[in-house]
Order: C-alpha cells, then sequence, then structure tokens
C-alpha cells in the first residue's frame, strides 16, 4: 500500500506518553510530525499542513477531499467539515481539541485508550503495538452473518474504530466522546418531489468538480455506472470505461457493460482474471482491508490497474440505496412496528441460510443474538426516520463493506470520486419517497433523462433473459485448496464454531467443496476462510479462543 492521493496518519490525543506515541509512529508506515503538542500528536507520511492556522488554533483534514486553506480567529466546526468533505481530521481551538471521522466515516479512524489519552491510526496493525491482542468476538459475528463489521467493533477487543458523525475530545481535563447527528438527520427529509432531470442536473453540478481531469468510470451493467458514464461523456470529459468480472458465475456485467460503453462511444477495457491467482489475490486484500470483510478478492486486479491508469475512478458508492431501495425489501416496506422493520432490513443484509449447517448451533445461536444487537445500536439513531430504510443500509454495509473498494483498494495510491455522496445529491435523492424509488421505477426515469439510449439497454439490474453461466475463481480447484486449508484452520484451533456436518467436510479435502456452488455456500465459506486466515496469521499473538458460545 502506497499513500499516494490519501496520507497515512496516527497520532494522540490527551494525557499522551510520548513513548507511547513514538512507538505508535514507528510501528506503521515511515511518518513525518505535523504537529507536536503536550496534549496533541499528528504524524503524517506525507507534508499534512493546516488549512486552517491562527493563533494556538489549528486544523488538519486527511480525507480525499479537503476543506480550502483559511486563517480565522476560531477554529473550524468539526461538523461542518466532516458533513461537507467526508473527511476525518484533528482540530484544535485553545484547551479543547478534537479528532474528528467524517459524517458517514468513510475513511477510517481508529483508535486504543490508554489511561487519560486516546492513540490513533488510519491503519488497524500500528495500533497492535501498544496493546495486547484479544479477539473481539461480536466483531467477528457480524463479519461471518452480515460481511463486515457493525458498530465499534474491529476483530481486536481494545483497538476500536470511530463511527461517522464521532469525535473523541480532550478539554484539557478529560477525554470525551460526541456523537451528532448528521445533516441528513437533523432535518428529514421530506418528499419535495425531486424530478428525475433535476437528479441528471444536480449531478452535472458534482462533475464540474473534475472538469479537465482524466476519468475512469468503470461499467458493470447495472444502473449507478451507466448513470454515472452517461453524465460523464455528455459533459465532454476525456473519460475510458473498465470492467471486469465480478465473479458471479455469468459475467453479465461484461457483455452488457460492451452495448453500454458502445452507444456512449466511450473506449471500453475488460480486466481478466485469473483462476490460478485467486488465492493471492483474496489473501492480499484480506490483509490490506485488515480482515474486515470477505468481500472484493475478484476486484484485486482492477486495483492493480486502476494505480497507473492516471485517471480520478468515479465510483457508484451509495447509489443503489439512494436511487433504487437497494436492500430494502418489501417486507421493510410494509412493516407495522419498529421492530418488523429492524427485522426486515437486517434480514436482507444478512447471509441467507446455507444448504446444510455451517455453524454449531450454540455458535449460530450466539451469532444471530449478539449481531441483533449490534445491529440495533448501530441503527438507533435512524429509528423512525422518514429515510429509515435506505439510511440502514448505508450507515451499515455501504460504508463499512462496500465502500473498502474506492477506499482502501483503489485509494490510497489512487484518487476517486463519489459523486452520489456529494452534499447536494446526496440531500435531494434522500428526499425522494421509497414508494417512488419501488422495483426501479424512479432509477429508470433518471436514466432516460440522462440517455434515453442507453436507458434501453439491458441491466443486471433487470435481467429478463436466460444467463450465460461461467466458471467461478472463488471454486476453482486453487480456491478450494486455498480455502481448505483456511478451513482447517478454524477446525483445529476453534472447533466449536463449526457444525458437525462442516467438520466431516473439511476432514474430506479440497474437493469436497465442490458441493458449495449455492449463492449463499459461496458467501458463508468466504467468511470462515476470512477468519481462518486472520487465525493463521497471527497465531503467536493470539493466547486466549475461548468463545463466548
Amino acid at each position: 500500500m502506497q499513500f499516494i492521493v490519501r496520507p497515512y496518519v496516527c497520532g494522540g490525543l490527551g494525557r499522551i506518553d510520548s513513548a507511547l506515541v513514538g512507538k505508535l509512529s514507528s510501528a506503521g508506515p515511515r511518518v513525518r510530525p505535523a504537529l507536536q503538542t503536550a496534549e496533541a500528536a499528528l504524524f503524517s507520511s506525507a507534508p499534512l499542513p493546516p488549512y486552517q492556522r491562527s493563533g494556538e488554533a489549528f486544523a488538519f483534514s486527511w480525507g480525499e477531499r479537503r476543506p480550502p486553506a483559511a486563517r480565522a480567529e476560531r477554529a473550524a466546526d468539526w461538523m461542518a467539515v466532516a458533513e461537507t468533505y467526508e473527511t476525518p481530521g484533528l482540530i484544535g481551538d485553545g484547551p479543547r481539541t478534537t479528532l474528528h471521522t467524517g459524517a458517514l466515516g468513510l475513511v477510517d479512524v481508529y483508535y486504543v485508550r490508554i489511561g487519560e489519552a486516546v492513540y490513533f491510526s488510519s491503519l488497524i496493525q500500528p495500533l497492535m503495538a501498544l496493546v495486547p491482542l484479544e479477539i473481539d468476538w461480536s466483531a467477528w459475528a457480524s463479519i461471518l452473518r452480515v460481511t463486515f463489521p457493525l458498530g465499534e467493533a474491529t476483530p481486536y477487543r481494545e483497538i476500536k474504530r470511530l463511527p461517522g458523525s464521532s469525535a473523541l475530545v480532550w478539554d484539557g481535563e478529560r477525554l470525551s466522546t460526541e456523537r451528532r447527528l448528521p445533516r441528513w438527520l437533523r432535518s428529514e427529509p421530506y418528499e419535495t418531489w425531486v424530478g428525475a432531470g433535476e437528479i441528471v442536473e444536480l449531478l452535472h453540478d458534482v462533475y464540474k468538480d473534475y472538469d479537465g481531469r482524466k476519468l475512469l468510470v468503470p461499467i458493470s451493467g447495472g444502473y449507478d455506472s451507466r448513470l454515472l458514464g452517461s453524465v460523464a461523456k455528455s459533459r465532454g470529459f476525456d473519460v475510458e470505461s473498465w470492467t471486469t468480472s465480478p465473479d458471479d458465475g455469468t459475467d453479465t456485467d461484461i457483455a452488457f457493460a460492451r452495448a453500454i460503453t458502445g452507444e456512449l462511444g466511450i473506449p471500453h477495457r475488460v480486466i481478466t482474471q485469473d483462476a490460478a491467482s485467486y488465492p493471492d489475490d483474496a489473501a492480499e486484500v484480506a490483509r490490506r482491508l485488515e480482515y474486515l470483510t470477505p468481500h472484493h478478492a475478484w476486484y484485486a486486479p482492477f486495483a492493480k490497474e486502476v494505480h497507473t491508469s492516471g485517471r480520478i475512478l468515479v465510483d457508484g458508492l451509495a447509489g443503489g440505496p439512494l436511487l433504487k431501495n437497494f436492500m430494502v425489501s418489501g417486507a421493510a416496506l410494509e412493516a407495522t412496528s419498529q421492530a418488523e422493520r429492524s427485522a426486515a432490513v437486517l434480514g436482507s443484509l444478512s447471509l441467507g441460510a446455507p444448504s446444510q449447517p455451517f455453524l454449531s448451533e450454540a455458535a449460530g445461536a450466539w451469532i444471530d443474538e449478539t449481531v441483533r444487537e449490534q445491529f440495533a445500536a448501530a441503527t438507533s439513531m435512524l429509528h423512525g426516520h422518514r429515510a429509515e430504510l435506505p439510511l440502514s443500509v448505508l450507515h451499515t454495509r455501504t460504508v463499512r463493506g462496500i465502500a473498502r473498494s474506492a477506499v482502501n483498494l483503489v485509494g490510497p495510491e489512487a484518487s476517486f470520486a463519489a459523486p452520489f455522496i456529494h452534499p447536494d445529491f446526496f440531500d435531494a435523492a434522500l428526499s425522494v419517497g421509497v414508494a417512488r424509488k419501488d422495483k426501479g421505477r424512479f432509477y429508470r426515469e433518471v436514466l432516460h433523462a440522462a440517455d434515453p439510449r442507453v436507458a434501453a439497454l439491458p441491466s443486471t439490474n433487470v435481467i429478463k433473459q436466460p444467463l450465460r453461466r461461467v466458471a467461478l475463481r472463488s471454486t476453482a480447484a486453487p480456491a478450494r485448496d486455498y480455502s481448505h486449508r483456511m478451513l482447517r484452520v478454524v477446525a483445529t484451533r476453534v472447533p466449536g464454531l463449526l457444525s458437525d456436518e462442516l467438520h466431516a467436510l473439511v476432514a474430506d479435502g479440497p474437493d469436497a467443496l465442490t458441493r458449495f456452488n449455492g449463492w449463499n455456500d459461496r458467501f458463508w465459506v468466504r467468511g470462515l476462510v476470512l477468519f481462518g486466515l486472520w487465525l493463521s496469521d497471527f497465531e503467536n499473538d493470539l493466547d486466549d479462543l475461548s468463545a463466548p458460545f
């Protein structure tokens, strides 16, 4: 990982111990000091000048988008910066110093608390030098059940993640946590009857920030990418489009993308993948994402090519929840109580039942209950909100799982743009009621307003024709060998996690995994394989793996 467009940062806040700060700053990528006071320290892998400085006041940020440089008598309001630029930062104003996240929390801030100080980092690994390694079973419960952690959890008990719209504050006497409601919760987005044409115009306005820049718009065959490609082309950008296999067994994306890019007249390239490289890709992505999700192994060859493209990648992050009720089921729309609504959303986010039990009865029951409690806590601020359903998906799956491809695989080597989370577009799209978005109706209106010829082409969001089946990289022989090795680690080190049926299957060898070709089976395998890799990588550091089930 090379921190080119976004720096690696670390530091401390409060009654910091200079020895611990030194240990932290030497445990990760090479850094230089950006700020050093008795009660605040900030180190960065690249020069990081403050965007605001006046007397004792200062303000730093290190996200993809940053506030313009300014001098002021008062330090910036952290929430205004978080909402406008979706960036974390460190702000000082006299005795008060604030470490904050972005409003959604796309760019990670991890921390440990030791005494009356917190030590923070944009990576988990350097913080491991400061605390003993202990497994956080609640984090692994959500990684296995919903494919990403919930709330502040990381795989390590002592290391936490600061959620979006949150801050750690040192007032000269004590540390406190400050959580604020983001803009979209402070004022409910009542239906303003924004039209499809207005949505397209807002995208044009967002794209103005990138005028004169070379863009790369990956086309997947779905709604989000064709909308972003249509608007980019209509603005006359120097734009290319690439497509790769999502390893879903059909490669429909590639066929559909060729039709879309051909209609738009955009140069198109297919990034190929090799089944033999899948184990290395899966392990590399898992380690780079710090074992937080089993997703994105398929994306590895694509991301590496983006690093050398010289173009800004335009990512469709958040388009599904904002514009087409993605992951919002009919049961969630028809729920008559908060409990029913929450259960329906969690049900959509969770893996479905595998073809045979993967977990022991005790482990499965404990994981289900733990994830229910975590999800309720992570989404409690959304309960009763008019846009509760899409926001529940955005604040969990989108931020913690899906965003990793753009934030942590494309970045920090290359820049990415996420037009759908730009404040103006986000607010307008959120104001469109879920009933108008049901079954993709509103999104099809938007696509027609952007380019009716492209809107008419087949989409992976609405597939009505027979699918051409292709072999999966993730279930080919090299992948089976790798998966089997990792499952053996789990079966040996945490035998109580797995069902008797899965223990028997692991004993049968790699080819026994050929029976797991269903969608849910594949994702259960990937989650357990990720856990096995983590156990294998840290086998000499984890003394106690006593499970709570």
